[in-house]
Parts: structure tokens; sequence; C-alpha cells
């Protein structure tokens, strides 16, 4: 095969079964020897198509242990990439205490009505990581809008369009309320500042199941016109340590707190080398992806290990057929 192409490495015993993902051969595509300073680790970015190219916010970790955010931009989301110099989003602790120890994990959603892109990131406070906001229309100056809810809370994301008059953000507070695990909640807001009418959206499954520890937003949900297309990060604690692995969820595109469908199994784990070995073993962590909508692929970027960043593909369609095959999941999460 021609250097550079994508192949799936991975079928089942009777070699029918084509994976969901397929990794990029090359992969990992980023890691912090291609970076232009001296870092510990890139990981996690979020991803959007800015001036049409394929543009990462990475996560990078410094040696103290700090993260900031940098940009890196590709024609064609593979290769070439430009990395900025300098960190292109520091944390700024003078001005945003909550930032004090760093600023993680980007999720970039484009606001049409805004015209700008909406960077929910976690802020790295004394009272434990907690959901900021900025705002950006060229990805060197940013509104920044402080934190947009208390620790702790991560893995958030907004969605790109109102519903129903109101801005929808996708989050994972740490709430005992509702028993062991932390879930996937859903707020609203007027403003994209004040959020509130908070309710559980989706719960961590207990015991022996992928998910049976906590859950977490991926990727921004992604709208089709068969629902909006969420994929969320899965822990399972083992004798080895945590296992972080992915499934889909399709929630309604009138009211996403309806979930129409959500895997029974994990559709991408940790299997190659990068993904299970580096600073945090045993990790797949996407936060972006990148649809053509000409095509229908769908580049998804993710961090493996902790350490690198990696990418594979799929496309809308077949991400589709395979989640609405999935169960209806029980009004009463207590199923699980």
């Amino acid at each position: 095969m021609e250097k550079g192409k994508f192949k799936t490495k991975l079928k089942n015993v009777d070699n029918t079964f084509k994976e969901l993902f397929t990794r990029y051969e090359n992969n990992p595509i980023l890691t912090v020897r291609d970076w232009p300073y001296p870092a510990n680790s890139v990981m996690n970015p979020a991803a959007t198509l800015f001036q049409n190219k394929v543009l990462l916010l990475a996560r990078v970790e410094d040696r103290r242990g700090f993260s900031h955010l940098t940009k890196a931009i590709s024609e064609d989301g593979i290769k070439n990439w430009k990395i900025d110099a300098l960190p292109t989003l520091e944390s700024d602790p003078d001005h945003y205490p909550e930032e004090l120890w760093g600023i993680e994990d980007p999720r970039i959603s484009w606001l049409a009505e805004k015209k700008k892109w909406a960077i929910t990131y976690t802020a790295y406070s004394r009272g434990g990581p907690l959901v900021s906001l900025a705002l950006t229309d060229d990805f060197v100056n940013f509104e920044r809008m402080g934190p947009i809810t208390p620790a702790e809370d991560k893995d958030a994301a907004i969605f790109p369009r109102r519903i129903n008059g109101k801005w929808a953000l996708i989050h994972r507070p740490v709430n005992t309320t509702y028993g062991p695990g932390a879930h996937i909640w859903l707020s609203y807001s007027d403003d994209l500042l004040h959020w509130g009418d908070q309710r559980v959206l989706m719960h961590a499954r207990r015991g022996s199941w992928w998910d049976g520890g906590k859950i977490g937003l991926s990727t921004p949900p992604l709208e089709t016109a068969e629902g909006w297309l969420m994929l969320y990060h899965g822990v399972r604690q083992t004798a080895a340590g945590a296992i972080y692995r992915v499934g889909l969820a399709l929630l309604d595109l009138d009211d996403p707190h309806r979930i129409l469908h959500r895997s029974d199994e994990w559709v991408f784990g940790p299997l190659e080398w990068y993904e299970r070995l580096g600073d945090v073993a045993d990790v797949v962590f996407p936060c972006g992806w990148v649809h053509d909508e000409q095509t229908g692929v769908l580049k998804m970027y993710y961090g493996g290990a902790d350490t690198c960043i990696a990418l594979a593909t799929t496309t809308v369609n077949e991400l589709l057929d395979y989640v609405k095959q999935c169960p209806v999941p029980p009004q009463d999460d207590d199923f699980y």
C-alpha cells in the first residue's frame, strides 16, 4: 500500500467485520518532537475547519506539568503542519484565577449566529477543574468569557446553533446526587454566560461495562438529518488501571435530552503502541473531528496515552448506520 494511505488493521476472526474507524497508518501524526519549543507532551486536540484548512488546537503540557493550547494548521489535516512558534492560548491566572494550574482539553464549535468559534476548555483551579469559554474569529485574538461552570466540571462543548431559542452545553460535572460515577449533563443559556436548567443527559453504567466508571463528551455533537451524533468516552477501572474507550449516541435534533440510540459496545479503544504506552497508558481521547460534507469523510483527532496526537477516519453514514442499530436506552438508567 502506498505510504500515507489509510488501511484497516483490525478484523474479527471470520474476517468480515470492518472497524468503524480506520487509523492512519503513519500515526502518530504529531508528537512533542514536532513542537517548535520545549514541552513534555502534546495531546487531546480540538479540531475545526479554518480558511479551508484543518486547524488543531492541541493541549501542550510543559515540563512543570501545566498545560496550555497551541494551534497547528494543515492543508490536508494529515501532514505538513504549521505550528505556532509560541503558545497560542496560555493560562492567565492574574486575571483569571481559575486558570492557576493551566488550561486543558479544548473543544471548538463554530457559532454561525455569532460568526465566531466558541472554545470550551478545562481551567484547572484550586477548587478543581471547571469549564471556561473563549470566543475568536481568527485564532490569534481571544475574548475570554471566563468560567461558565463551577468546579468540578469538564468535557464540555456548545452545540453549534440554538435549540428552541437557547444555547445548549454538554458537560460532565461530578455530582454524587445520582449515585457513583460521573455522568454527562445538558445545560441551557440565553447568553452563553449564565447556564441553567441543568439535567443529566446520560448516566455512566455500572459494574463490568466498558463505560462503567465515568463518561464524558469527546468531540462536539455533529448535526445530521437523523439527529445529533455524539461521540463520548467511557472509563473502566481494572486491576491494571483505567482504560479509556469511545462509544456513540444519537440525540434528538429538537430535544437533545432525548437519547435515540446508545452503543452497548465501545467502537474505538487503545490497541496500538502509541495508545497503550505513554504518560497515561491505555487512553484514546478524541476532542475534535472535521467533517468533509462533499465526501462524507470524518477525520477524528485524538490523544494517545496522554503523549501524542493521532488520526482515524470514518464516514458519517457509517456511524449513523451503526448507531441506529444500537439499543434505545431505558428511561431509568438504573437498568445499567
